[in-house]
Formats: structure tokens, sequence, C-alpha cells
């Protein structure tokens, strides 16, 4: 299919054995990710330079992303209000709401809840998606920076961040009042903008060029940083994020991007 769009091959090496392969060629990156990705078969591909795959900087947002739940929805479970605001959820990810709007609405139905309830979601609805960890770990022991950015909330960011192995965590603070929720989220909101800032402001402290990032999310929110990053990846991402980012991540989990960057198996940190 590359030589087909006009690529040249110059080989082929395994970096996991019948699991992860380079392609090597010289040819159009943009003509190369079109062919591939009008391909339905079950295998991730990601498109890029040789040069400098191994990336210095990760952002990753949090729900359905690095965790397997979107928090908020789970929160509102145990109010009784889940399928309305799944509904809103999905449309906001979609890019078909305003985030911060979506955002204020689904927090409100939360009022009165007792703060504690973040605990206990916690413990029983948040699992780690497969692969955070190993990914996180061997980037950061290969001297990469790291850091969790969520349009949710610190309650569960932080926890997570610390779980995983996040040299930082950024997210959302829920307004709690006398032990219970407000049902309010305290300004400035965590939102598509506050995300690309962070992976800029990240990038230009640590003194890196563009092509050392990688940024990796699900949803609306995340498409300007996923295409502000040398390389931005939709992770089961939703139809907007996918038509942008320069990577997808379809089939497999987040090992995949360890694999991207040319960590085989046995070069990966995952305790």
């Amino acid at each position: 299919m590359l030589a087909e769009a006009g690529a040249e091959i110059l080989g082929t090496d395994w970096i996991e054995p019948e699991t992860a392969a380079d392609i090597r060629f010289v040819g159009d990156l943009p003509g190369a990710r079109a062919a591939l990705a009008a391909w339905e078969g079950r295998v991730d591909t990601i498109v890029q330079e040789a040069a400098g795959r191994a990336k210095k900087l990760f952002i990753a947002d949090m729900d359905s992303t690095m965790i397997t739940v979107e928090c908020l929805d789970e929160l509102a479970d145990y109010a009784g209000f889940k399928p309305q605001v799944s509904a809103i959820t999905e449309r906001a990810m979609r890019g078909e709401l305003d985030f911060v709007a979506a955002l204020d609405e689904r927090v409100a139905l939360l009022e009165g809840m007792d703060a504690e309830i973040v605990t206990r979601c916690h413990a029983e609805r948040v699992a780690l998606s497969p692969g955070a960890v190993a990914l996180v770990r061997t980037m950061k022991a290969h001297g990469a920076h790291t850091v969790l950015i969520s349009g949710g909330f610190t309650l569960f960011a932080e926890r997570v961040a610390a779980e995983i192995g996040f040299d930082r965590a950024i997210a959302n603070q829920l307004e709690i009042s006398a032990g219970s929720l407000t049902g309010r989220v305290l300004r400035p909101i965590v939102d598509s903008v506050k995300k690309c800032q962070v992976l800029q402001e990240e990038t230009e402290r640590l003194g890196l060029a563009r092509e050392d990032t990688l940024a990796i999310g699900d949803g609306a929110n995340d498409l300007a940083m996923v295409e502000q990053a040398g390389l931005g990846i939709a992770y089961h991402g939703k139809p907007k994020l996918r038509d942008a980012a320069d990577g997808r991540i379809d089939h497999g989990n987040l090992s995949v991007l360890l694999y991207a960057q040319g960590y085989a198996r046995n070069d990966w940190v995952e305790g």
C-alpha cells in the first residue's frame, strides 16, 4: 500500500515478533498516512520521521485515554443521573457542544453530594488503561517529562497521575463547601485552549523542539493539543480528533506508542 502511494520501501524490521514492525521508506508522509488510513485491516499504523521518534515530552488526556472511564459520568451514576450526563459528555467530546457550558451543566447535577463520593468512585470505578503505566514509566526512564492534563477533576487526576507515574497533573477543581459538592467548577477551566497552552509552555520550558513532543487524547477538547504536538495521537478517538491527528490507535492499547517510539518489550519499565 505504501509502494502504491509512491513510497520507496527501504526495508522492514520486527520491533516485537508478530506484534509490531517498522517499515522504513522514503516518501510523502501525508500521502502515506492517507493511504494507510483507508485500510480496513485491524492494525494500528503510525507514520512518522525515523529521526527523533523517541519523544522527550508527553502530554496526555485522562478520561477515556489514560483511564478507561469518564469520571464525571461515573460520579453522576451515584446520583442517579448517568444517562443524562453521559449523553452530554458524548456530544461534548464529539465537538457538538461548547465544552465549558457542557461541563457546568453536568457538574450542576452533582450539587449536594458528599465530597467523599469521589474517593469511593475512584476506588470502585477508575481503572488504568492497558499500557498506561509502561508507557509513562518507560518514557520517563529514557528522560522524557510527562504531564497528565484533564478537563476532569483534580480529585481524580492527582490520584491517577501518582499511580501511573506522571511528573505533573493539571485538572479542574470541584467546589466543595461543608463537605459537599456545590455543583460548581472553580475557574479558570482546563479546556482545549489550556491543554494546548500547557503543551507549548512545557516545550519552551524544557528547551525542546515541537518534533520532540507527543500528545494523546480521545475527544474534541484534545484537538488543539494534538494538532500542536510533534506527534499527535487520537486514542480510540471521536471523528473530529481522528481526522486531525497524525496517528490513530483504533485497535491496540497504549503500548502502541511504545512500539511507535522504537521501544521493544524488553525495554519497557512496567513496575
